[in-house]
Order: C-alpha cells, then sequence, then structure tokens
C-alpha cells in the first residue's frame, strides 16, 4: 500500500510544472533534518545544546573556540556558566579587535590566531566591501564563487592545537568548537594525537557548502572520528547519524555536527 501511494505521488509530482513546489518542499524537509537552521541560536539548536551541556561543566572545564570570530559564541557560554575555562581562536585583525573587548568583559582568553594542519602562515579572505564579517574563510572560492563578490585577504598565523594543547599543558578538552568556514577538517587534522589519546570530549562543527572548496567530504570526517558518536543538531534534539550513507550526510548546507567520544556519558 505505502509503495503504490509514493508511486503515485511520483507519477503525479515529478514534472516540471511542479519544481518550484518541489524545491520548496524538499527545502522545508532539509529544516527538520537540521539543515540550514542558521537565523538564529534557537532554531539552529545551538542555544538548547549549550545550556543543557554547561550545566554539567565544573568550574575550570575548557572549552576552545575556534573560529570565535566576535565572540557571540564564547559569550553565551559564560552567560550560562560563568566558570568555565574559554580560549577563544580569531585570525581576522579586525574582527579580533572586538572580540578582545568582549573577551575582557566576559573574562575569557581571546587569541589572534587561526588552527589548522600546522603552523603556518595563510592568507584569509573576506568580502571587500564588508571586511571584518563572519563569513571570511582561508579558501577564497568561499568568497568570491558562492557569496559571487570581490574578495580582500589578510596574511593570518595559523597553529596547531596539539602544539598549544601541550604548551598550555591543558589535558582535556571538555568541548571544541569549530566554525571555520571550510577549514574543520585541517583543524582536527592538527588535533590528531589530542584526538587519538581520547583529550576531547565533545567537538561542535560546521558542514556547510564552503567544504565543497576545502575538497572534503562528511565521509572523511566519520572516519577521523571513528571514536566518536556523530549527532545532527535540532532546536531542542541531537538526531543520531551512526551509519554512514551519502545520500542523508553529503549534503552540502549549513548544519552543526556534534561529535561525543564513545568514552563520554552525553546527558542532554
Amino acid at each position: 500500500m505505502k509503495k503504490t501511494i509514493r508511486n503515485f505521488l511520483v507519477w503525479i509530482l515529478a514534472r516540471p510544472f511542479f519544481y518550484s513546489f518541489n524545491v520548496r518542499l524538499y527545502s522545508l524537509t532539509l529544516n527538520f533534518l537540521g539543515i540550514l537552521n542558521w537565523k538564529n541560536d534557537k532554531i539552529s539548536g545551538e542555544y538548547s545544546f549549550l545550556a543543557k551541556l554547561t550545566k554539567n561543566f565544573q568550574p575550570g572545564s575548557v572549552v576552545l573556540d575556534i573560529g570565535a570570530n566576535v565572540g557571540n559564541y564564547s559569550n553565551l557560554i559564560k552567560q550560562l556558566n560563568s566558570g568555565v575555562m574559554i580560549y577563544a581562536f580569531e585570525p581576522h585583525p579586525k574582527t579580533f579587535k572586538i572580540l578582545q573587548e568582549n573577551a575582557i568583559k566576559n573574562k575569557y582568553k581571546a587569541l589572534n590566531l587561526g588552527c589548522g594542519k600546522s603552523k603556518s602562515k595563510l592568507e584569509l579572505y573576506d568580502y571587500k566591501n564588508q571586511d571584518g564579517s563572519s563569513h571570511a574563510s582561508l579558501y577564497r572560492g568561499a568568497i568570491n564563487e558562492i557569496r559571487q563578490c570581490d574578495s580582500v585577504s589578510h596574511l593570518v598565523d595559523v597553529i596547531d592545537l596539539d602544539s598549544f594543547l601541550s604548551e598550555q599543558n591543558i589535558q582535556k578538552v571538555n568541548l571544541l568548537k569549530i566554525d571555520v568556514e571550510g577549514n574543520e577538517y585541517s583543524v582536527l587534522e592538527g588535533l590528531k594525537e589530542s584526538l587519538k589519546k581520547g583529550m576531547i570530549e565533545i567537538i561542535h562543527f560546521e558542514f556547510n557548502e564552503m567544504n565543497v572548496f576545502s575538497k572534503t567530504f562528511f565521509k572523511d570526517f566519520f572516519d577521523l572520528l571513528e571514536e566518536y558518536r556523530l549527532f545532527r543538531m535540532l532546536p531542542n534534539h541531537l538526531l543520531p547519524l551512526d551509519t554512514y550513507c551519502p545520500i542523508f550526510c553529503e549534503i552540502f548546507a549549513y548544519q552543526n555536527i556534534v561529535a561525543v567520544h564513545k568514552n563520554y556519558r552525553l546527558n542532554l
């Protein structure tokens, strides 16, 4: 019966006449699956996720905010749990000035650095007419091709987080957040030793259209994070992604992914 109804709907709706309707239906379905829910932190699920997670954090719990921009994510965590130790990384020179002000006000550490696979100097691209935006990326195509805008670049310092954690004598990271416009996988490559040691409990990262330019598939994250259980963030829940399936995983559009180490008991 279900197959008959499905075939009937396909026969009726799979026509050029219904293209606009089908696109709207597809977009809405993506929203239901936790994709393209970018309008605010309530719809994206970030607020609910952080509110539930940080209430269990002990004083001195460590958060790394990679790609902190002006500090909204770090500010929210501090509002939810003032005892958390946050290291916020932002390579853009203009954006960092605002982040630094927020860091002083909310009592966390701001670092004018990018993060990647290894220590280096790289070009960071942003809008020519809106330099200091939240879309700055190490991939020029993120500005020139996706946004169809002229770009300006800044030479920025990049470090690997394995070295940073070792230098700071940090033994455990309770939450690692990565929002670096397509460079997320490279950041994790710079953490391979820490990942092997199980030092990172929870990872929150974005997967979106920028990954087209970094040539990174969801499968790459799935393989690298083999000791983690992956979820897609919903407004008030986490959707398990226990099995890799290309048709449901390789969707290059805004989504928040949460990776939880298998030894960590998630209580959300």
